[in-house]
């Protein structure tokens, strides 16, 4: 497959990987829309694809056995998606679906793992982008417990900032007040907080990023770490 193929940019993975490798792999990839709400993957069920994102934010929920859920983490063009395929699992851990449409690479499962046995450089760029997802899922932990929802707010709309073209989140009140396990309400009042400091604008469906440096600082700690732990593991691969 001609590494120029994508029509906008390919995942960040798979650029990484050098051109002898991609021309393994590139084979096995199927290019899908994703629309808003679907579903990649499923707990309980078994792995059917590996989807490489190239647009748009998808999302990881943990669910409870009485049902109560919230969401552990989201990915874009920078992972994939189920991370259970890395260890060789063929069942989904986590339920994931797309918060924000776009399109992916798609890779059917057994080929995923046929790279993993057989391709040491795809090996070692799957294996370090889930150390750096992980990073993420466990300062999501932190946030949860020691910020307020402003904060945490932040650090969201700065997650999605980071994996969309342009200033554009196209999101729900009631979409964030899932993805933060909050009531509405919270949402509406962190988000007048967020606005009235000139850090976004929110109109009905849209949140528009007005002042990203000032939203930083408002983040203080509850952002930032998981980025550069992600940087610092993709800067020192050696081919």
């Amino acid at each position: 497959m001609d590494r120029s193929y994508p029509p906008h940019r390919l995942n960040k993975l798979l650029e990484l990987l050098p051109e002898s490798d991609a021309a393994d792999v590139f084979p096995a990839l199927d290019l899908v829309d994703l629309p808003q709400h679907v579903i990649l993957s499923e707990a309980g069920k078994p792995i059917d694809h590996v989807y490489f994102l190239t647009e748009g934010i998808g999302s990881v929920f943990v669910t409870t056995p009485e049902g109560r859920h919230a969401e552990a983490g989201i990915f874009g063009y920078e992972g994939y998606i189920p991370t259970s395929a890395v260890a060789d699992v063929a069942v989904s851990t986590f339920n994931v679906n797309m918060q924000i449409p776009g399109q992916a690479y798609r890779m059917p499962y057994s080929a995923f793992r046929k790279a993993m046995r057989e391709n040491t450089n795809f090996e070692k760029i799957m294996i370090r982008a889930i150390e750096g997802f992980a990073v993420q899922l466990a300062y999501t932990a932190v946030s949860n417990a020691a910020h307020e929802v402003s904060e945490r707010l932040a650090r969201w709309l700065l997650m999605c900032h980071d994996r969309v073209t342009g200033d554009d989140i196209y999101i729900t009140h009631d979409f964030i007040a899932l993805m933060l396990s909050v009531r509405r309400p919270s949402v509406t009042t962190s988000l007048h907080i967020l606005e009235g400091n000139g850090f976004i604008r929110s109109e009905r469906g849209v949140i528009r990023m007005r002042d990203r440096a000032g939203l930083e600082e408002f983040a203080h700690d509850a952002y930032g770490q998981p980025e550069r732990e992600y940087k610092r593991l993709m800067s020192e691969l050696a081919f």
